[in-house]
């Protein structure tokens, strides 16, 4: 017998029974579904990943002044200036780093024609939207020459202008009262969501650094009222730009070995390296939990398999007798078990992706499956089909024809 022969008598063999040869097929495809739906639900979760770190900054580092002590209490990192502004400008000029920006914050009220709103006014440099892949959607942010003469412009985040003007509203040109005092509306800037933490990116305004200390609140001077932002120069030189600022502040700071840093650095990579690492750890979990109904699925195989043999003993004793060969019985069983696992796998992927999607849609986490993983399920399906029902298709095989014709 040749392949199509072999394909065409297990269909028949299998159509004969449809109602059994469906269920038989439900433990595969059930899990199957489950490999796909759990491999899907990690990839989107990762992805949610890489998309919270994307918003908060690329290539992001984190440089916090060091921490007040006072009686032996300590205050936190940033309770304590120890970040000057000749620190920003060695840390631009003499590592490789691609930005750098200053980070000053308060709470302040803005007000509107009719309408105000309390929202965080963060004092930064035109670098500030470059590091955080930050662009505006109308009008412009500030630059270099907006800082350098302390202009009264700010850019605000779409949370702020909702609450000032209603949506869709251009505000651009129109002026603000910042702390009472005026401020020119020169750009809105594109929505940015949540973060981790729930914190609304988009309840922001933006002003000049210069700007910031001289109009909304005090500067300390020669220090950094805040934190510096950096933007390494690529995702994977992130830990070398961390390595070069500690040895440049260190130097500074003169804090010889034995010291503790007076500043500390937070790299947003390792963080988000972290936690992908946890995600694929959780998924690789759900995938192998969820592989056990697959393999049970296979045992399902073995036994309609292994019925169908006792069932069927007589036939395969008669196709014996008028000239088929071991080979032969062997291949009608072992590609009925195959197209039950196939089978059931196709449709598996099928159930899968569409349970994927929903639960992607209700966890509000991106879609994400990759074309080889759909690939190796499929081919995981075949070979529990092969492996499962090899030992029915040799049983089958080594029947002695009279004693099959006999069989009652």
């Amino acid at each position: 017998m040749n392949g199509l022969q072999i394909a065409r008598t297990a269909g028949h063999a299998l159509l004969r029974n449809k109602l059994r040869s469906f269920l038989t097929a439900i433990g595969v495809v059930i899990g199957v579904s489950a490999v796909i739906a759990m491999v899907a639900i990690g990839e989107g979760a990762k992805r949610r990943v890489e998309q919270t770190f994307e918003a908060m900054g690329t290539n992001l580092l984190i440089v916090v002044p060091g921490s007040a002590s006072s009686r032996g209490m300590m205050g936190g990192a940033g309770t304590k200036a120890t970040l000057t502004w000749a620190d920003l400008a060695a840390i631009r000029k003499e590592t490789a780093v691609r930005s750098v920006a200053p980070v000053l914050r308060a709470g302040a009220v803005i007000q509107g024609e009719d309408q105000n709103w309390t929202t965080g006014v963060v004092g930064t440099s035109p670098d500030y939207v470059v590091i955080r892949s930050w662009n505006t959607t109308r009008g412009r942010t500030f630059d270099a020459s907006d800082v350098d003469a302390a202009a009264k412009v700010v850019v605000l985040g779409q949370t702020v202008v909702e609450h000032l003007w209603g949506t869709n509203f251009d505000p651009v040109g129109h002026s603000v009262r910042v702390r009472g005092i005026p401020f020119k509306v020169i750009g809105v800037l594109e929505r940015k969501g949540q973060s981790p933490m729930g914190q609304d990116y988009d309840d922001t305004a933006l002003v000049p650094s210069s700007t910031f200390e001289t109009k909304v609140q005090a500067g300390l001077g020669g220090y950094v009222n805040g934190a510096i932002f950096v933007s390494a120069v690529a995702a994977d030189q992130t830990g070398h730009a961390q390595s070069e600022i500690e040895s440049l502040l260190r130097d500074r700071h003169r804090l010889v070995a034995g010291m503790d840093d007076d500043f500390s650095i937070r790299n947003l990579a390792e963080m988000a390296a972290a936690q992908q690492q946890g995600t694929a750890i959780l998924t690789t979990l759900l995938a192998a939990i969820a592989a056990v109904s697959l393999l049970v699925g296979g045992i399902g195989i073995m036994n309609i398999m292994l019925v169908s043999v006792t069932e069927r003993t007589r036939e395969i004793g008669l196709r014996m007798a008028v000239g088929a060969r071991s080979w032969d019985v062997l291949a009608q069983f072992l590609a009925e078990a195959l197209a039950l696992s196939l089978g059931g796998g196709l449709i598996g992927i099928g159930v899968g992706v569409v349970a994927a999607s929903r639960l992607a849609a209700y966890f509000g986490w991106p879609f994400s499956i990759h074309p080889e993983i759909l690939a190796i399920t499929v081919g995981f399906s075949a070979l529990v089909g092969v492996v499962f029902g090899l030992y029915p298709a040799r049983k089958a095989s080594r029947l002695d024809p009279i004693d099959a014709l006999r069989f009652e």
